[in-house]
Parts: structure tokens; C-alpha cells; sequence
């Protein structure tokens, strides 16, 4: 089972760009706090989200930076090699 649930506020607009089908694809990222380091430290993630479709398009028109949101959904890690590279 992949899934995962995380509340958190958006660190920035959501941004929907759309495919070439017409598809919306919105991304933004989670400011999601985690427990305790050590006594009155908190620690905070970035997590990198993308929406689909009607929810992606919904969620860029109602909710902004700041906002505090919950998301259900799963994880999905993806790499990438390009042709060029620059540090060798």
C-alpha cells in the first residue's frame, strides 16, 4: 500500500499549467512541522505536491500561500538523467 496523508501550509501560490491535451497540472509545495527535535525545537519538511485535473484547478482558485491544508494521496519518486552535463 502507497499512501499518505499530510496537513500543512503552502509555501508559496499554487501554479497550474496545463498539457497539451488541456489536462490542468497544479504544483506547489507543503510546509509540513514534524515532532519535536529536542525540546522546543520544531522541524519542518518541504514536500513537493502535483494535482491533476479538476482538484489541481479547484485547489489553485481557493486556496493560497499561507493556507493550511490537508492532502490524502501517494508517493511517487522520479528521476531524470539529461544529456548535457555541466560538472564533468
Amino acid at each position: 500500500m502507497n499512501r499518505v496523508d499530510l496537513i500543512g501550509r503552502l509555501t508559496k501560490d499554487i501554479e497550474v499549467r496545463y498539457t497539451v491535451k488541456g489536462t490542468a497540472v497544479a504544483r506547489f509545495t507543503l510546509e509540513v512541522k514534524r515532532r519535536f527535535k529536542q525540546e522546543g525545537q520544531q522541524d519542518v519538511e518541504f514536500i513537493n505536491c502535483t494535482a491533476c485535473g479538476n482538484l489541481g484547478e479547484n485547489a489553485a482558485k481557493y486556496v493560497g500561500k499561507g493556507s493550511q491544508i490537508g492532502i490524502s494521496g501517494r508517493i511517487q519518486v522520479r528521476t531524470y538523467e539529461t544529456k548535457y552535463r555541466d560538472w564533468e
